[in-house]
């Protein structure tokens, strides 16, 4: 399996099966990739209704039929322009689907908050993700900021934690550190940082603290993987 960072907060998950989550793609000066170039997934994940991590879901979901796994506030919104395969799920369930891939939604402390034109619609509840694919778990924490409650991550034996780091609307780097050491995961991974001057945080920074806190941790700058 091999996680590629598409910037900001998407990522992509090669494995048996193809999954992007937050696919923020048409608009992120991090971007190495385009939107079509995920035409190819075979789910899409959405943490919260914020146009950064909404993203190019509609079209990536319009051209290639993946499954949108989503709360069901938003898999209501995305049903309601069209799309057909959404598997809503709330905070605390999990899914695993016929093909062995399988979905945790958890707790997050941000917004959700939907902007259409001129209409904010209700996002429902923001929502981190675990996914299970090919005997690995991935943890993606969306926005939030540190809780107690990713301490209950570490009975998931998660493989990689991949934690937003930017200050000001999720986690800072000290924060995002000592999120990492409650989840305790193989591997710990910043994303959410430097794509707006107001997050603008330093990778390496998160890096040697974690480290001090005993967990490993790696910066994947966009556009480059990590294989598992």
């Amino acid at each position: 399996m091999k996680l590629k960072f598409l910037g900001h907060s998407a990522w992509l998950i090669e494995g048996s099966k193809k999954v992007v989550i937050d696919p923020f793609i048409t608009g992120n000066p991090q971007a190495k990739v385009k939107a079509e170039d995920l035409y190819d997934v075979d789910y899409i994940v959405v943490t919260h209704g914020h146009g950064d991590h909404l993203g190019d879901t509609y079209d990536i979901a319009r051209h290639s039929g993946a499954t949108v796994v989503a709360n069901y506030e938003i898999s209501l919104y995305l049903s309601s322009k069209g799309i057909q395969n959404v598997h809503s799920m709330h905070i605390g369930g999990k899914y695993v689907f016929p093909d062995g891939v399988g979905f945790k939604l958890t707790p997050a402390l941000h917004g959700s908050a939907i902007i259409d034109g001129k209409d904010v619609i209700y996002g429902g509840n923001p929502a981190g993700v675990v996914v299970f694919m090919d005997d690995k778990a991935i943890y993606h924490a969306g926005d939030t900021g540190l809780t107690l409650d990713m301490k209950l991550l570490a009975d998931e034996l998660i493989d990689v934690a991949l934690l937003p780091i930017g200050g000001n609307y999720t986690m800072d780097v000290k924060d995002a550190a000592k999120a990492a050491s409650f989840v305790k995961p193989k591997l710990a991974i910043p994303m959410h940082y430097k794509t707006f001057p107001v997050i603008d945080a330093n990778p390496e920074e998160f890096v040697k603290e974690a480290k001090r806190l005993g967990i490993n941790a790696l910066v994947v700058a966009p556009g480059e993987y990590v294989e598992l």
